[in-house]
């Protein structure tokens, strides 16, 4: 028997344990809940300093590549519906725990820049309504999102649910708003697609490819999820589904209404693209600013369930195992990665932080999608849940190396 059945084992017999209590419904606002916080209300105008007036294509980009990903953690959940991810998949297809625990550490290390990167859209954001220092506004973010993260999953869950409902009325708002009026491009404005024009594009969806990472999230909730074989793998496909569409018609709606210089150079891009069509931005600014603290909540929310897999295998020092008797949280485990998200979030910008996590991402991605492909060679006939053709993790092998090719290049 592995370290990790033996660790389970003992978790199951221990009434301090995480509890299901998320359905289908409530899976997907959650992954809803932090695509659409980081790539829409911070990101959209730094990809499209990559991209130009290309920024439609990079999300579709990003989308497309993300998808093949996706597929493979959505079998991959169904499998082992067991918390820690893709540090578990890699354990299961290899056999090797120093090679889960590094990937362990570094699914960690994505949520804690993650959460970071959001907390500047946070501060870029309030100054719509406030003058505050940024280190200040940064400080207060990360604290109530570890008071909302320690605070129990269902009641996280439920306010998520209810953020990212607000959420996607912003968005809609935004796009009706992009929708009226006159375009200032018109299709004789788009440069020709060359060699450097498709480069550029490569490296737009590398920056854009952070906001289709809420997969990751969702994987590493799944021990608190109702029927995970057939919840997770829905979950997932309708999620980034909905929010490729929801980015490349709002990137429409951006490069139509704000010029280049004006969306790339911006803090706060929402409330920008409002206020050029002549509306007050003061709506769209408080919900931008709730749209960034859902964001960030999961991907504490997420690194902490890494930790606290971690150390059911005893992957991690045994103190994050810790589940707090009345919120039934890794209290322990919470506090130190919003902990780290503060350091982070006050000594890195914000486009360094989301190139890290592009990038630390696209490699664990890469290694999930091999080790999908050696799992599916081992016997399964006692497996009964999704299943996708063993070209799907192949295809998203080849597509998270270009991609990290174009970067680095």
């Amino acid at each position: 028997m592995s370290i990790y059945k033996c660790h389970m084992l003992e978790v199951k017999n221990n009434t301090n344990k995480l509890k299901r209590v998320l359905t289908l419904p409530m899976m997907v606002f959650y992954g809803l809940g932090t695509m659409v916080g980081a790539g829409i209300y911070v990101l959209i105008g730094k990809v499209g300093g990559e991209a130009g007036l290309y920024l439609p294509l990079a999300f579709l980009i990003a989308g497309f590549i993300a998808l093949f990903t996706a597929l493979s953690y959505a079998e991959l959940s169904s499998r082992y519906p067991l918390s820690a991810g893709a540090a578990l998949y890699i354990e299961k297809a290899w056999g090797l725990s120093s090679l889960s625990r590094v990937t362990g550490w570094m699914l960690v290390l994505t949520g804690v820049v993650s959460a970071a990167t959001m907390a500047h859209g946070f501060a870029g954001y309030l100054q719509v309504f406030f003058s505050v220092p940024q280190f200040a506004a940064i400080i207060i973010f990360v604290l109530i999102i570890g008071v909302m993260a320690a605070w129990g999953i269902q009641e996280s869950a439920v306010l998520i649910v209810l953020i990212t409902l607000v959420e996607l009325l912003g968005v809609m708002f935004v796009i009706a708003v992009g929708a009226t009026g006159e375009s200032i491009v018109s299709l004789s404005d788009l440069p020709p697609l060359s060699g450097d024009v498709g480069f550029s594009l490569l490296v737009a969806g590398f920056l854009a490819f952070y906001a289709f990472i809420g997969f990751e999230d969702m994987v590493n909730v799944v021990e608190e999820v109702k029927a995970p074989e057939r919840t997770m793998p829905l979950a997932i496909i309708i999620s980034i589904s909905v929010c490729t569409g929801l980015y490349i018609i709002l990137a429409i709606a951006a490069i139509r209404t704000l010029p280049l210089s004006a969306l790339t150079q911006s803090d706060a891009p929402l409330a920008d693209l409002v206020s050029a069509k002549g509306f007050s931005p003061t709506w769209i600014g408080v919900v931008s600013l709730i749209a960034v603290l859902n964001g960030a909540l999961v991907q504490v929310i997420m690194a902490s369930r890494v930790l606290y897999g971690m150390a059911v295998q005893a992957l991690a020092p045994a103190m994050f195992e810790n589940v707090h008797p009345r919120t039934r949280t890794p209290i322990i485990a919470t506090s130190w990665v919003v902990a780290l998200v503060l350091v982070f979030a006050l000594l890195l910008p914000l486009i360094q932080l989301a190139k890290l996590t592009s990038f630390i991402i696209l490699i664990i991605f890469a290694g999930v999608n091999i080790s999908l492909i050696r799992i599916k060679r081992m016997n399964t006939a006692d497996y009964s849940g999704a299943v996708y053709p063993v070209w799907v993790p192949a295809v998203g092998t080849v597509l998270c190396l270009l991609l990290l090719g174009a970067q680095a290049v």
